[in-house]
């Protein structure tokens, strides 16, 4: 048979969360101040997040030619050099023209958002009288309605989509540790 502990009315944390709360206080402030100032220069933080990604390219690409020389048999090296060739290449033309590359990957958000969304209607329609289903409709016009607005300026959107979404992630993560470190201290008091 089971055996139930009795509750003492003291909230209990995940033994992981049994730490210093003021660590996670400052690390959400950090994040905080990164998010607001990112909201302030949405733009550079789009072209400094591109170019980082070509580095990572570049990276995948070296580290790739590097399994070329590792490998025994040619035709296994052909493919791995091909593949780094690609990754090359591909970091190149992004670090290259970021703008360019910024303009394929908000139109593919965009795009990526209304797909999402249409098959999240279709599921709300086909859930519709059960509990929630009306959050699911919410979410699926909220993301089609995001999509189109992102859409509708395109190309000019490629310039802040992807800095707004970096500092606004940043920004509302902060909250969440600032909120959860709060909730810490408070129920280790």
């Amino acid at each position: 048979m089971a055996r139930v502990a009795k509750s003492t009315g003291k909230k209990r944390l995940p033994s992981d969360m049994n730490r210093d709360w003021s660590w996670l206080m400052g690390l959400g402030v950090l994040f905080v101040i990164f998010g607001c100032l990112g909201l302030s220069a949405v733009v550079g933080v789009t072209l400094i997040s591109i170019v980082f990604i070509g580095m990572m390219f570049l990276t995948g690409g070296i580290a790739q030619s590097i399994d070329v020389f590792k490998s025994k048999q040619w035709k296994v090296a052909i493919w791995h050099g091909l593949i780094a060739l690609f990754y090359f290449i591909g970091g190149c033309l992004i670090i290259w023209d970021p703008l360019l590359a910024s303009t394929l990957i908000t139109a593919l958000i965009a795009w990526t958002l209304i797909m999402i969304g249409v098959v999240r209607l279709v599921m709300a329609l086909s859930l519709h009288g059960t509990p929630g289903w009306i959050f699911t409709l919410i979410s699926s016009l909220a993301a089609i309605l995001l999509g189109g607005l992102i859409l509708m300026q395109w190309p000019l959107s490629s310039l802040w989509v992807i800095g707004l979404f970096i500092s606004i992630e940043l920004l509302l993560n902060g909250l969440h540790y600032v909120i959860l470190s709060i909730a810490i201290r408070n129920t280790l008091k």
